[in-house]
């Protein structure tokens, strides 16, 4: 054992029952060890409800894949609450920051403080990039990039690290958005456009009285905007009636492994029409409420006033995960109902199936 070592184990007996990490973590948030965090270097508004923010992540973060996210958290009237965001900048930064782009959402209490109240030297804590809806690294390959409204983040992310690289491939965009005003990142993505030929943007508005369109996609619409698209691989992002409209076409047409989805929200599955909710008893906090089949117990914890652990909120991660004791739920993506006592349930994607017992 070298000196230093042994240093740093006396130390750690000293911070006991904190650790070291603690303690320079007072002094400057970045230093620390035990808790991943990041510094909001700038703010940018990018649209009238969407805002980017540049994070400088401190001890421990890793470099993302294009198209990769990240969960970053926010302390609101002393509830932590977790949030999953794709990255929209390239790794090729050499800033050492990374982006985020929030869109505020009605309802969505940590995305509107986001972007609109947090401010340049705030920390915020993060966890390190995940997700495979990333290009290959390798095999050469013609996109077809379909976004809607904040869905394009991620694929910003890989159109900004294509361009860096001037690696470019023959790639068509369809987005969709109210107006032209809507676009996130619209005066980028014309400058990308011009100045690399082989990227072709096409976009969508749907409420601006001109487009032959006032909806998200249609078979012909595809065929209009890019005729070879049989013969292209698909990223898409964006709300769930449009990735589900895709899935569809896709499968209807024989090609849904060309279709690559990456979803905010969890797929959920037709509600039944005598579907009941029931008396959810949270055995650790002692609180019972009513809920009805359609709130998932997440939300309907939060809403009793119980800080539910939780990160993606749509059955991804499983950090909501929690046992349940008695009684039955709904998973709401399948509809499958759950019954078995001791099982384990995730939270955000279970309704009450009648009266539930949980430990939380």
């Amino acid at each position: 054992m070298t000196l230093l070592q042994r240093m740093a184990d006396v130390v750690g007996l000293m911070a006991t029952p904190l650790r070291p990490s603690h303690y320079t973590e007072l002094v400057y948030p970045l230093w620390s060890s035990h808790r991943l965090q990041a510094r909001v270097e700038g703010v940018w508004d990018e649209t009238r409800d969407a805002r980017t923010l540049t994070l400088r992540p401190g001890r421990g973060f890793r470099v993302h894949r294009a198209g990769q996210h990240v969960r970053v958290g926010v302390t609101l009237d002393g509830r932590r609450m977790t949030r999953t965001y794709s990255i929209s900048s390239s790794p090729d930064r050499d800033d050492g920051c990374f982006t985020i782009t929030v869109k505020t959402c009605e309802g969505a209490r940590v995305s509107r403080f986001l972007a609109r109240d947090v401010r340049p030297g705030a920390f915020l804590s993060v966890e390190l990039p995940q997700g495979d809806f990333c290009l290959p690294d390798s095999t050469p390959v013609r996109p077809l990039f379909i976004t809607a409204g904040s869905g394009i983040t991620p694929v910003m992310s890989m159109l900004r690290t294509l361009a860096l690289r001037d690696r470019m491939p023959d790639s068509v965009h369809i987005h969709y958005a109210p107006r032209a005003r809507d676009v996130i990142f619209g005066g980028e993505l014309e400058r990308i456009a011009a100045e690399h030929p082989r990227y072709r943007l096409r976009c969508v508005y749907t409420r601006d009285g001109v487009s032959r369109s006032a909806s998200y996609f249609t078979a012909q619409q595809l065929e209009e905007l890019c005729p070879d698209w049989r013969e292209r691989d698909v990223w898409a992002c964006g709300p769930q009636d449009l990735l589900d409209a895709l899935g569809a076409h896709f499968e209807r047409a024989g090609r849904p492994e060309r279709l690559h989805v990456e979803r905010f929200t969890a797929r959920v599955a037709p509600l039944s029409a005598n579907a009941i909710g029931g008396t959810v008893h949270f055995r650790r906090s002692g609180l019972e409420t009513r809920a009805d089949g359609k709130k998932v117990l997440l939300r309907v914890a939060e809403d009793a006033g119980i800080g539910a652990p939780h990160g993606c909120r749509m059955g991804v991660c499983h950090t909501c995960d929690a046992t349940m004791l008695a009684g039955c739920v709904r998973d709401i993506r399948s509809g499958r109902e759950i019954n078995e006592p001791g099982t384990r349930i995730q939270l955000c994607v279970c309704a009450a199936a009648g009266d539930v017992e949980i430990e939380l």
